[in-house]
């Protein structure tokens, strides 16, 4: 079974629905012991990153997605789920994040390009490395961005895909068993449900 992580923030039901969507169940749940007995754990999330960080902690689930990440099953980030795997982020102030990935989120810089920041729309994924994730997906497919902060990942070789949006950036990571997608894959049409299909998968035969 796969928990979706219930703290409060992010798009709980349609992930849900995703992967009900791709035959494998999940459930949105904010109950420690179902975490920990789940198979695949996903920590949603949207807004702002002090927000979300703050709530997750505030609701007594911070070690809660810690062990699961740390235990060696499955586990994946979602959009600012993502961004809280690193060690820190910038946005509107700094922020501690939980430290699986080392790295900072930092805010695009469009310098005099004229890009308008945030990213909000589709754009292409270009894979690196051999993420589990990215597996029976063609090079440049598409999926569906909101956000005005990136990742930066200390080490380059955890990018498991790169996206072009004010130069080129890290849109996934892959460090071990744990995940991360910059993207909204329940919102990302054929694409985002290939990857959920993966990650559900992962683990397993």
């Amino acid at each position: 079974m796969i928990a979706i992580i219930d703290y409060g923030v992010g798009n709980l039901r349609s992930v849900e629905k995703a992967f009900e969507a791709v035959g494998h169940p999940a459930v949105v749940t904010s109950d420690a012991d179902v975490v920990r007995a789940a198979s695949h754990v996903v920590l949603p999330g949207v807004g702002a990153f002090g927000a979300a960080v703050d709530t997750l902690r505030f609701t007594g689930l911070e070690p809660v997605a810690l062990d699961a990440a740390r235990s060696g099953r499955p586990f994946l980030g979602i959009c600012v789920g993502m961004q809280m795997l690193f060690d820190a982020s910038e946005e509107m102030g700094e922020h501690r994040g939980l430290g699986l990935i080392p790295g900072r989120v930092v805010r695009f810089d469009p310098g005099d390009s004229g890009v308008k920041v945030p990213q909000i729309g589709w754009n292409a994924l270009h894979f690196r490395g051999d993420s589990p994730l990215m597996r029976r997906l063609d090079d440049g497919a598409m999926a569906y961005f909101v956000h005005s902060y990136k990742c930066v990942p200390d080490d380059p070789s955890s990018a498991s895909a790169v996206t072009d949006f004010c130069g080129e950036y890290v849109s996934a990571v892959t460090v071990g068993n744990v995940h991360g997608v910059q993207f909204h894959p329940e919102k990302s049409s054929d694409t985002g449900l290939r990857i959920l299909e993966n990650f559900a998968r992962c683990g397993g035969d």
